[in-house]
């Protein structure tokens, strides 16, 4: 369980350095007349994935869930992936990446790296992630509750990103 522990503070450490880079980022597209779209849902963003952290700890220590080696290492595997997922999403969209929606008006919609095949490939990062990092340690109450909530927010952020961007590339 302390390897486990040390995991989720790895991906917690990971989740401070992405809003670093996404603060710097937002401020950039603001300061480039870039507009930002669907605040009113990015609370819940916050919380829901503040709550897998907490949520992967709390069941694995307080229901003694184990590691089943099986599905632990496939879990992490696909934890690692999503992770080099991600920051293929960050570096390929450079200064536009945030973890907000703010689209800077004028800029082609970018195609290139995981954009090629993927209309949102930052959110199958996250999908995979908020599964498998709770079945690292079998932890399968968390990873169904954050499925099943995820699922309905990116419903909501898909939508107005999918707004924000038509409208800026009209």
């Amino acid at each position: 369980m302390l390897a486990y522990t040390l995991l989720i503070v790895a991906v917690a450490g990971e989740r401070l350095v992405e809003l670093v880079v996404s603060k710097r980022h937002a401020a950039w597209a603001l300061a480039n007349g870039g507009r930002e779209y669907g605040r009113s849902h990015y609370p819940y963003m916050v919380a829901l994935h503040t709550a897998l952290l907490a949520g992967c700890l709390a069941e694995v220590w307080l229901l003694d869930r184990p590691f089943l080696p099986a599905l632990g290492w496939t879990m992490l595997a696909l934890v690692v992936a999503s992770q080099a997922l991600r920051w293929w999403c960050v570096t390929t969209l450079g200064r536009r990446w945030n973890t907000l929606v703010i689209v800077v008006p004028g800029l082609p919609l970018v195609d290139r790296g995981p954009y090629r095949w993927l209309k949102h490939p930052n959110y199958l990062a996250v999908v995979v992630e908020g599964f498998a990092l709770p079945l690292v340690h079998s932890a399968w109450l968390t990873a169904l509750t954050f499925t099943l909530l995820n699922f309905a927010l990116l419903a909501v952020r898909i939508r107005v990103e999918d707004a924000a961007l038509a409208e800026a590339t009209a």
